[in-house]
Parts: structure tokens; C-alpha cells; sequence
């Protein structure tokens, strides 16, 4: 009797298992449903990216005619050459990466030191100082022009890229600080323990067993504070007046202000507007996907 029922247990075991594997009724055209307003969804979505690179190779004539939303008849690649030589948004798009780079170069450096002193070590006033961080949050980044445009004038920084590299450092910290910080929080302490006993002093433990681990926080922060650089205008258009320093999206403003006219050349500084920010996402997507696994998974 005890030989049968294991044997009955084995047999059930085993249909069920085969059942696991048996597709239900109706499972594919639900599939087939989910997977169609996917496919809608990416198509809505991607159109504004294809209606803008259409739009750049276009002349007026098909832009407000009947050749809307529909590829080129005559593909005017010259629209590219006339916004980087007459609207000089070559000099605006070196001058966006010179200051998104740096940005983003002092907002790591500084958001990790910061982090790691906030959650490795013990120190009075360790809680205060994270909430006098977290302050930066709540002030909204236009309401701070009048006293930054003052301090920028004393220190005689107008024009330069550092009135844009100071504000922009300070305004992404608060958010950076706290992405790492839930981020370093999930660290386990016994690395720094192993580090120390093998004779690594603190600044060895934050180059070579922290930061490297930081990695997927590393690329939202960055991709974060690309965003907030590359696209910001009420600061680039009051801090910088000379030509010399101007960062796309004004370049971008003083081109449609002056050939009104001319669309296609418009549309083709969009372009390179644009199409920066997505390849750098899809870039670090990898990454910032990491990290929310990581923030969700404890241990």
C-alpha cells in the first residue's frame, strides 16, 4: 500500500507538472491583444521623433502643404549645413556639452563624497546635514534667478561657462545625494570591514569598493543631470549674452527669431537637439534599470 501511494504521489507530481506546460484557452489572442497596443503605443510614441527628422529635410513648401506628416519628396540634407554655418549651432552644441560635462563631473564627484560620508561613518550632525541637503528640493530652480544673477555679477562670472556650471552643480546635488544615498544604504558594511582589515584606508574604500558598485546610480544621476543641463533655458538666456557662450536651446531661440521663414533649418537644429538625449539614454537605460532592481531588492 505505502509502494502505491508513492507511486499515485510520483504519477500526480508528474501531471502536474505537464499540466504547467499546457497553454491555457485563450492565452495567444490575449497575447495577441497585449502585444498589438504595445505595438500602438511604441508607434505613438516614435512619431514625434519621425515627424521631427522629416520635418529638418522638408522645405516650407511641403512643411505647410499637403506633405505634412509624410517622408520628403526632395530630401534637403542642406538644412543641416545652413543651422551649423548661419545659425552657428555647432558653437551652441559644443558649448551644451562642455557645460552638461562638467556638471555632470562635480555632481558625481561631489553627490558620492557626500553620500558616503552621510552613510558610512558615525559623526554628529550627520542627520541634519542630509536634511539640510534634502532642502534643495523644495526650492524651485527659477525663484533663485535675482540672487544668483547678483552673486555671479560681484564675482564678475557673467558670461562664462562657470554661470552656468555653479547653478546647475548646486540645483541637481539634492536630487543626486538622495538617489545615491537610498542606493549606498543597500551596501553591505561587511565590505568595509574586509577593505579595512586588508589595510585600506577610507579614500581606498570609496575609489576602489564603493564607486564601482555605484555604478547604476551613477548613470541616473548622470542621465538626470544631462536632462536638466542640456534643455535648461531661463538660466542660459540671463546669465550668458554674448554669442561666444550661448548653449543650444537660445541658439535654438535666436535661429527661429531670426529666419522666421526658414523652417527646414529650424527643424534640423531640433534634431541635434534631441537626438543627443536619446542615444544617451539608451546608453545608460541598462543602468538606471539596475538600479531600480536594486533599490527594491534588500540584501
Amino acid at each position: 500500500m505505502e509502494k502505491s501511494n508513492e507511486s499515485f504521489k510520483i504519477l500526480s507530481m508528474k501531471s502536474s507538472r505537464e499540466n504547467e506546460f499546457i497553454p491555457k484557452k485563450g492565452s495567444k489572442p490575449k497575447e495577441l491583444l497585449i502585444y498589438l497596443v504595445f505595438i500602438i503605443w511604441a508607434l505613438i510614441n516614435l512619431f514625434p521623433v519621425y515627424w521631427m527628422f522629416t520635418f529638418s529635410l522638408k522645405s516650407n513648401a511641403e512643411i505647410f502643404g499637403e506633405n505634412v506628416a509624410g517622408l520628403p519628396h526632395e530630401w534637403l540634407w542642406s538644412n543641416y549645413e545652413r543651422a551649423l554655418k548661419v545659425g552657428n549651432i555647432g558653437k551652441y552644441f559644443f558649448n551644451s556639452i562642455i557645460v552638461a560635462v562638467s556638471t555632470i563631473a562635480i555632481v558625481m564627484l561631489i553627490s558620492l563624497m557626500a553620500t558616503f560620508a552621510l552613510t558610512r561613518f558615525a559623526w554628529k550632525g550627520r542627520k541634519r546635514m542630509n536634511q539640510f541637503f534634502m532642502l534643495g528640493l523644495t526650492i524651485p530652480i527659477h525663484a533663485s534667478i535675482v540672487p544668483i544673477y547678483v552673486t555671479l555679477s560681484r564675482l564678475n562670472l557673467l558670461n562664462t561657462y562657470f554661470a552656468l556650471i555653479i547653478p546647475y552643480s548646486a540645483f541637481s546635488l539634492a536630487m543626486a545625494i538622495l538617489v545615491c544615498t537610498g542606493f549606498m544604504q543597500e551596501l553591505p558594511f561587511e565590505l568595509d570591514e574586509a577593505a579595512c582589515i586588508d589595510g585600506c584606508t577610507a579614500w581606498g574604500i570609496f575609489f576602489r569598493i564603493i564607486v564601482p558598485l555605484m555604478k547604476p546610480a551613477v548613470a541616473t544621476v548622470s542621465i538626470y543631470t544631462f536632462l536638466q543641463c542640456w534643455n535648461e533655458l531661463m538660466f542660459a538666456n540671463i546669465f550668458i549674452s554674448d554669442s561666444i557662450h550661448k548653449t543650444l536651446p537660445v541658439g535654438i531661440q535666436a535661429l527661429s527669431g531670426q529666419y522666421m521663414t526658414e523652417w527646414g533649418p529650424i527643424g534640423a537644429a531640433l534634431v541635434m537637439a534631441t537626438f543627443p538625449t536619446l542615444i544617451f539614454y539608451a546608453l545608460f537605460s541598462k543602468k538606471i534599470q539596475e538600479s531600480f532592481i536594486a533599490g527594491a531588492i534588500k540584501g
